[in-house]
């Protein structure tokens, strides 16, 4: 089974694909994790972000790989492991920047359809409409941009206490309106998904709802 999760940031798709993949037993795949790999790859590396030409060939070399279970997901960059290092503030918002080329979506897409072939629970922005299309589930999560803001606030304040929720709010609402009108892969909701606004919801009523909608793909003869 292939289940896709696409949403906004914020919307709750990581917390909510690790508990699925969990539940379900599935190979779990933050494709978000895959692209702030590769942001801290440029930002190692003597390539401009804005050279779009060098940053995708560096894409479609380097080594990334994710490991281990859905609660302890490790992520790898050349073998090493990088799964608190990509959660830098600089790495989230280069990793919005290099999302948006063409080249770098070609070659994380062409991962992710490896990773995920045997089964597993994706979540992205284009999961449902690009990468797997033909996923026996879709889900678009999404929130009110204040409410979203404040999960990541709360997240980031874990690593950072400086963290400023203004700027949180400001920047996530910069990433959206950079996701949703980009050219290769813009997020947008699937014609098939199951759309679930999350405002107001804890995270237990959200899963609750999810899992209904794959009972019933479950059920189906």
């Amino acid at each position: 089974m292939i289940i896709a999760i696409d949403g906004p940031s914020g919307a709750g798709k990581s917390t909510l694909g690790r508990m699925m993949a969990r539940a379900l037993n599935l190979l779990y795949i933050d494709t978000g994790s895959m692209y702030r790999a590769v942001a801290l790859a440029v930002l190692e590396s003597s390539i401009n972000a804005t050279d779009d030409v060098a940053v995708g060939s560096l894409a479609s070399r380097i080594d990334i790989d994710l490991e281990g279970d859905p609660d302890s997901l490790r992520v790898t960059l050349g073998g090493r492991d990088v799964t608190h290092e990509i959660r830098e503030e600089e790495i989230t918002h280069m990793s919005s920047i290099i999302s948006a080329i063409p080249d770098v979506r070609r070659a994380m897409v062409e991962r992710q359809r490896e990773m995920g072939r045997r089964g597993a629970v994706l979540n992205g922005r284009d999961i449902g409409t690009v990468v797997f299309p033909d996923a026996d589930v879709k889900f678009f999560l999404t929130a009110v941009a204040e409410e979203r803001a404040q999960r990541r606030y709360a997240e980031d304040r874990m690593n950072d206490s400086s963290i400023d929720f203004a700027a949180t709010l400001a920047d996530m609402t910069e990433r959206d309106q950079r996701d949703s009108t980009r050219v290769d892969s813009p997020l947008k909701i699937a014609d098939d998904a199951v759309v679930i606004d999350s405002t107001g919801l804890s995270i237990d009523e959200v899963f609750a709802k999810m899992m209904d909608e794959v009972e019933k793909e479950n059920r189906k003869p």
